[in-house]
């Protein structure tokens, strides 16, 4: 397994891009969004523009991460597995945290 010990730097690029797309589509959109520079922080609100710049940071990183350490291969099972379970994680952890204020842990039944 060539390039097997950078199997956790593409789980966390994975989670660095998994952060990337909520942050850069609600700035887009231009919506706040919670983001490390709100107060509180983590669950207050950033604007727009703050969003879009901390999702492209995160795309920047998961970049960095994936394609300039080691040698990730879209055709390895291992890479891409690691590459997936970084996004699954960081993506779970964002629906339980944000859906607290969202509502999107409890949705209404119409």
């Amino acid at each position: 397994m060539i390039g097997g010990h950078f199997l956790l730097t593409y789980f966390f690029g994975g989670a660095f891009l998994a952060n990337a797309v909520p942050h850069t589509v609600a700035g887009m959109m231009g919506r706040p969004f919670q983001s490390p520079f709100a107060k509180p922080r983590g669950e207050g609100f950033s604007s727009s523009t703050v969003n879009v710049l901390w999702g492209f940071f995160n795309l920047i990183i998961a970049y960095l991460l994936i394609c300039r350490v080691g040698q990730f291969d879209l055709r390895s099972t291992a890479d891409v597995v690691a590459l997936a379970l970084g996004m699954l994680a960081l993506s779970l952890f964002a629906a339980r945290h944000f859906g607290r204020f969202n509502g999107g842990n409890r949705p209404e039944r119409a």
